[in-house]
């Protein structure tokens, strides 16, 4: 039986943040992690989709030019070459990860991790990898074992043509046709990519508009900018069955529908890595969903925490490196009080970028509450007018005078994110507001002019 201080069980964005810093405070620390070093994000996830999405922008900003008709051109990707880049870069920059923690004096484990029941009130996990079983315990366990992609009955990947989103990044070819079902920020991403490479692809939402999490008018301009790539959408209308069928996928909708593609991808959101993993061996409770049950502490039970997506509360990579810092010092005994988030930041990527920090107008009018608010177009901004993307415009979201959330839609709105996600942080509205000198020509200059634009009361409907 091998004893630590902390043990941490899952090698993701939470898991190494949290370990990096407790080693660094001087605990004898052990990380678990099943699959690869930096989790989904780094390997199959944030990270190899930003890379692709990096390789067709160069397209999306010629096609704005073009339409100015200042420059004419062509933008050919080597996909093989960018898978190449991309495998090469994700594998790479995983073995440094890895090589950096066990520098820093963190305990290594490659295994699949499972919580015991407590010996002598001390929390116990077990590490299986192959044949070998190492059991170990620590006053401290904290869960960051991220989430898979959900799948529901009718809806779930074969692997054949009926793919999960990291099938689909690992594909050999584009594919001539795409069913994406699901138009969250993975859906959406992925139909930028294949379409701008040449897919047709067809993009299926259950919810009432595409980026259901957000805003009407904000999807709305996202609708637009899709259809204007060329992209269909089916939105308010569930998908009952896909499979493949004679090669291809085929999709059946409620409302009769039926669509075939070459491959289609399901999209349908996350499902969290807590099946086997022993959260109430522990004292600890799972939420309906599967989540592992957290309190104001982030804590599960006593001396195990859950950070990042498996506890469900926002599931982001970052999300999930600042909950995981928090609950870190609050073992190093530098955080005594309850986890704040502050507003949380979100982005979708893209030729069309949708960037939100803070509450949705409708969250807030859901709540019972008044919002007004107020907006400026893109097309008041130089830097906007200079690369063509003009189409979209950023808002800010109020109650009772204070500014609650801040979102934007249109092109490079993803590079809005920190700007925003200060002023809405510390309250510059009003007279404060002067405070700050923007500089200029930016595109940040857009969220300022936002700010101070009339604002209209709204109404749920």
């Amino acid at each position: 039986m091998q004893s630590f201080d902390v043990i941490i069980i899952g090698g993701g964005p939470g898991g190494t943040t949290a370990a990096r810093i407790l080693a660094q405070g001087g605990k004898k620390v052990a990380l678990i992690e099943d699959k690869h070093w930096g989790g989904t994000c780094l390997n199959c996830g944030c990270i190899p989709t930003k890379m692709l999405l990096g390789a067709v922008a160069p397209g999306s900003l010629l096609r704005a030019q073009e339409r100015l008709r200042v420059v004419k051109g062509n933008v050919k990707v080597d996909f093989t070459a960018l898978q190449g880049r991309v495998s090469r870069f994700t594998k790479g920059t995983s073995q440094t990860l890895a090589k950096a923690l066990a520098g820093s004096g963190v305990t290594l484990f490659e295994g699949l991790g499972t919580c015991l029941e407590r010996k002598e009130g001390q929390p116990r996990v077990q590490v299986v990898c192959a044949e070998n079983r190492t059991d170990m315990t620590a006053p401290d366990v904290i869960l960051a074992c991220g989430t898979a992609s959900a799948a529901f009955p009718g809806l779930a990947p074969d692997h054949q043509c009926v793919l999960d989103s990291t099938d689909l990044l690992q594909s050999a070819a584009i594919p001539e046709s795409l069913i994406i079902v699901g138009a969250g920020a993975i859906g959406l991403e992925m139909a930028d990519f294949f379409s701008a490479m040449g897919s047709k692809v067809t993009v299926v939402e259950a919810a009432s508009h595409v980026a259901p999490t957000e805003d009407p008018d904000i999807a709305k301009e996202m609708l637009r900018a899709l259809t204007k790539n060329g992209i269909t959408c089916h939105e308010g209308t569930r998908a009952k069955d896909l499979r493949t069928v004679d090669g291809k996928a085929q999709l059946s909708l409620e409302d009769g529908t039926v669509i075939t593609a070459a491959k289609a991808l399901v999209a349908v959101g996350r499902s969290p890595n807590t099946e086997g993993l022993g959260v109430e061996n522990l004292g600890g409770t799972k939420t309906p969903r599967g989540y592992a049950q957290v309190d104001e502490n982030l804590q599960c039970a006593s001396g195990l925490y859950a950070v990042g997506d498996i506890n469900g509360l926002t599931l982001l990579a970052h999300a999930a490196e600042h909950q995981a810092a928090y609950v870190a010092r609050r073992i190093l005994g530098q955080a005594d009080g309850p986890y704040e988030s502050g507003p949380v930041p979100s982005c979708v990527y893209g030729g069309t970028e949708i960037m939100r920090v803070g509450h949705t107008a409708t969250a807030l009018l859901q709540q019972g509450k008044s919002v007004e608010v107020s907006q400026a177009p893109l097309s008041m901004n130089p830097i906007a007018q200079a690369s063509g993307g003009t189409a979209g415009f950023v808002k800010v979201v109020w109650h009772e005078g204070r500014m609650k959330g801040i979102a934007a839609v249109g092109a490079g709105v993803s590079h809005l994110v920190t700007v925003a996600q200060m002023l809405l942080k510390e309250g510059y509205s009003g007279h404060r507001l002067h405070e700050i000198m923007f500089a200029h020509p930016t595109l940040d200059e857009i969220v300022p002019m936002a700010i101070n634009a009339p604002r209209k009361a709204v109404t749920a409907g």
